[in-house]
């Protein structure tokens, strides 16, 4: 009956995994499909030629090269302030206490319920006042700081001994330079989830750089994207899938790369002593 279970559970997987991986099996399968193909009536697993016309059509066409240096640019630019905003928050509210800890965290919570859709007006009406619609500063400026990325930081703080943080006082080592030399490198699997996080949201956010890149020059990859689903120029999925699976493919390689200290910042893996 063990065998049986086993067996049944491994099916199940190997069935969701199928389930789950097909979408990116069908996009790669048309990036690489004559251009024909593509509009042919039924159903084929394989494709029926091999090309690689839609990769250059994405590259040129979409401009796709200029448009990853841009997302590069601005999600890079969010990673890094985000943790240096999110890193001090956290480490305030979990290692320095106050009587004020409990109300600012439970303010830091509610705002995770917020939907993000309900301050994109205020936020693009802000901007814009302010003179700095179209540019890159309008792309980068609302995500400087996540509650999110604070309270995954301090759950991660908090399981740090704290025997080790009356030691590094009692070596004379100042709020900052705890921060800095201690406290940080043992919150590595919580930066490595939240730097997974935050580069797929980023990279992948279409509706606030829609609103606020309005010159072709600021274009992120999704935006992009949109080229090749022009109404009045036609949709080209071919280009659309090739494009996709260039996108696709850093964040991919990101989250192989950080899978293992992922897995530990979600897991709420506890700090050695």
């Amino acid at each position: 009956m063990r065998i049986v279970g086993k067996t049944i559970m491994w099916a199940a997987i190997a069935v969701a995994m199928l389930i789950a991986l097909f979408p990116f099996y069908w996009m790669l399968r048309t990036s690489i499909s004559p251009q024909e193909d593509v509009y042919l009536t039924g159903m084929s697993l394989l494709p029926d030629g091999f090309t690689l016309d839609a990769y250059a059509r994405a590259w040129t066409d979409g401009g796709l090269g200029h448009a990853m240096l841009i997302g590069a640019i601005v999600t890079g630019a969010i990673l890094l302030i985000q943790l240096a905003t999110c890193l001090p928050a956290a480490y305030v509210l979990s290692k320095v206490h106050s009587r004020w800890t409990a109300i600012v965290l439970g303010i830091i919570l509610a705002s995770v319920l917020i939907p993000a859709q309900v301050t994109l007006v205020p936020t693009f009406i802000g901007i814009n006042l302010a003179g700095l619609g179209d540019s890159m500063t309008a792309l980068i400026l609302p995500f400087v700081t996540s509650a999110f990325g604070i309270f995954l930081l301090r759950q991660q703080m908090m399981s740090i001994p704290t025997a080790l943080m009356e030691a590094a006082r009692t070596d004379g080592l100042g709020h900052v330079r705890t921060l800095v030399t201690i406290v940080t490198p043992l919150c590595a699997p919580g930066i490595a989830a939240l730097s997974v996080f935050t580069v797929f949201a980023n990279w992948n956010e279409y509706l606030w750089p829609l609103l606020v890149a309005r010159s072709p020059e600021l274009r992120t990859p999704p935006l992009a994207l949109a080229v090749f689903q022009s109404a009045d120029a036609g949709f080209d999925y071919a280009a659309l899938a090739a494009g996709a699976v260039i996108v696709t493919a850093p964040v991919v390689l990101l989250f192989l790369f950080a899978q293992k200290r992922f897995v530990q910042g979600m897991s709420g893996t506890e700090v050695a002593g």
